[in-house]
């Protein structure tokens, strides 16, 4: 399969290039030149296939060429070792629930798959740059521990992740580097783009493990194939409401949509920092300073995966309202979405769960019909937000305990795209 750059059409790279350099020369992101089409006789079959067998399927459209059969089904077998529960809350409203892998978010999709898709095609040392609001850096420190020839330099902002999250990402060692960053978000992002315009790491071979890098979208349209195996029946009345900071997620559930899956609506379910959807209502996309809110993975003033969204929809924002719907919530709206999920379904959700919650109740103010929200990850990850919105222990798997008491490791760095530089030449 070809990609181009979504800041230009012209420029070409095969998949297995597009995944190792994650981001185009020009600063574009890489986007299938033909997004491929699922026969009628795969969904036929969809309600019978298990998680593995999705990702195969899907997966073997994009990867065909670069992957034989039977390395493809040995990675995602190997990738996907989880499940993925649908689960009804109510006659018309389900949640969707992607935080059973190993760091309990729904990052450990994406990374888990893009790891090894990189470990397979890499055939020489591989700098892996990943900018982080929370749950992408423990699940690419997860995902990527110690596989040879790959090191990965996480940068994430420091002060705004959770103590868990932190803990998560910064614990590991040996190919592991984390970077504290004085600095927000998109600080954080912008560092790791200017590393790929940079000619003085030009001998280097870098590439991305954020949303930016199309090996994370691929395996995250998995699980919308998933869901409606699960439901059992068409998609066609069924909206998603997604949980929504760099657009990355929401973006997958598009590719299902375009490469044949029947849903409803999109529900691009936000907090303050609302770029899309005051867009949505504008027609104007404007990037701002992001703000710091208890949904701190969805704090992002510029998000990147809003180009391919663009691209999807060939700058039409006619087109793109037409399919997506979006609404914002403030920290008390969401601490309010909290405590009614745990009150009228028993549910204990994390902050970003109910933001997504949320979006489709308010978008059920305009229309019914059965709705599907994202759980991205599991509550104990908030702990400190969950206990104070709900007043309820929430259990600390194992696992995390032991992560818990592993010390800190990382590099305090300014917000200087110099500091990043010079750490990467030192490796």
């Amino acid at each position: 399969m070809e990609c181009y750059s979504t800041n230009n059409l012209e420029y070409k790279e095969s998949i297995r290039n597009a995944i190792l350099q994650g981001l185009a020369p020009d600063k574009g992101l890489f986007m299938p030149a033909q997004m491929p089409q699922l026969p009628r006789s795969f969904f036929e079959k969809l309600p019978s296939l298990s998680l593995p067998e999705i990702a195969f399927e899907v997966s073997s459209r994009f990867l065909g060429d670069e992957i034989n059969a039977a390395d493809l089904q040995k990675l995602v077998d190997d990738a996907f070792n989880f499940e993925i529960p649908l689960k009804q809350l109510d006659d018309n409203t389900y949640v969707l629930e992607l935080f059973h892998g190993p760091t309990l978010a729904f990052k450990d999709v994406g990374a888990r798959f893009m790891s090894r898709a990189m470990a397979h095609f890499n055939k020489e040392e591989l700098i892996v740059l990943a900018a982080t609001s929370g749950d992408t850096g423990s699940a690419v420190a997860s995902g990527f521990y110690d596989v040879p020839g790959i090191q990965v330099v996480i940068l994430y902002p420091a002060g705004k992740v959770s103590e868990i999250q932190e803990k998560q990402l910064t614990t590991y060692g040996k190919n592991i580097h984390a970077l504290e960053v004085d600095g927000t978000f998109d600080d954080c992002q912008a560092m790791v783009k200017g590393a790929f315009q940079d000619k003085a790491l030009g001998q280097l071979n870098l590439t991305t493990a954020n949303s930016i890098n199309l090996a994370r979208l691929i395996p995250q349209s998995f699980y919308y194939f998933y869901a409606i195996a699960q439901l059992g029946r068409s998609g066609k009345d069924v909206n998603f409401s997604v949980p929504s900071g760099n657009f990355g997620n929401i973006t997958a559930g598009l590719f299902a949509k375009r490469m044949g899956l029947e849903t409803g609506r999109f529900i691009a379910s936000t907090n303050v920092n609302d770029i899309v959807p005051a867009y949505l209502k504008s027609g104007l996309f404007e990037a701002k300073p992001s703000i710091k809110t208890i949904s701190n993975a969805m704090d992002v003033g510029n998000p990147s995966n809003f180009a391919r969204i663009a691209a999807l929809y060939e700058e039409s924002h006619q087109s793109i309202a037409a399919e997506i719907s979006g609404y914002k919530f403030t920290d008390e709206e969401t601490v309010l979405a909290m405590q009614e999920l745990n009150k009228k379904y028993s549910y204990v959700a994390d902050p970003h769960t109910a933001i997504a919650y949320a979006g489709l109740k308010e978008y059920r103010k305009e229309r019914e019909g059965t709705g599907i929200f994202l759980a991205t990850a599991h509550p104990v990850k908030f702990l400190d937000v969950v206990k104070n919105a709900v007043d309820q222990q929430v259990e600390i798997p194992a696992r995390l305990q032991e992560i818990m008491e592993r010390p800190k490791r990382a590099t305090p760095v300014s917000n200087n795209y110099n500091e990043l530089r010079d750490y990467v030449l030192s490796l």
